[in-house]
């Protein structure tokens, strides 16, 4: 569920003129953002040297 305050925040810093594209995109990042925020709350996310080892699979 997305936060009100942050939807707002983040539609104030775009331009006067935008695409209903660029809306959706925007959306969608805040939500996944809000999304990965309560999982980390509720230990879900991964450690530090976990992310990294699983980035160092994907850079190689």
């Amino acid at each position: 569920m997305l936060v009100k305050q942050d939807v707002i925040k983040s539609f104030s810093q775009m331009p006067n003129e935008f695409s209903i594209d660029d809306a959706i995109d925007k959306l969608i990042v805040i939500n996944k953002i809000q999304k990965a925020e309560l999982e980390i709350k509720e230990g879900k996310g991964l450690s530090t040297t976990e992310a990294k080892e699983k980035l160092k699979k994907w850079l190689r």
